[in-house]
């Protein structure tokens, strides 16, 4: 626990939990169908919708990193690190790309935003520059978006 003095009571000390949470945000645009091949095209319209057709999305991707910061920098983790190991691990594969068919680590994936989730922290969380993985959002449009906790 770290010990923190308030402004009010600058004689007595907080303890408060010493994880720090600091979240990079990119931007990606892709292409996706969601459908499943086994199924015929009316059950796919049935559960997909209108996703069922091929479409795409300008996606935001936030990566939370969560750890104590370092006493000579006072960091977690460097932003620009952060910003290298999330273009490099993910954006680069994605950004402007079809998610089925050009995406090695989505191969066989309904390429859903739940998925997607999923499979970036797969792909985010051995390529950390430090601290650790406590969240991955994917935001695929105003009115939807996805969490990974950890």
């Amino acid at each position: 626990m770290l010990k923190i003095r308030t402004a009010e009571h600058a004689s007595a000390s907080t303890e408060v939990p010493a994880l720090v949470l600091i979240t990079r945000r990119a931007t990606f645009a892709a292409a996706h169908v969601l459908r499943h091949e086994g199924w015929t095209e009316a059950e796919n319209r049935r559960v997909f919708g209108a996703c069922s057709g091929d479409h795409g999305h300008n996606y935001v991707l936030e990566v939370t990193v969560g750890g104590v910061p370092e006493p000579g920098t006072g960091m977690v983790v460097n932003l620009k690190d952060l910003d290298h190991a999330m273009r490099e691990a993910v954006i680069a594969k994605v950004d402007h790309k079809h998610l089925n068919r050009d995406v090695d680590f989505l191969a066989g994936v309904i390429p859903t935003a739940e998925n997607l989730a999923l499979a970036f922290w797969r792909e985010l969380e051995p390529r950390l520059p430090g601290g650790s993985l406590e969240r991955v959002r994917l935001v695929e449009s105003d009115n939807n978006s996805v969490e990974v906790r950890r």
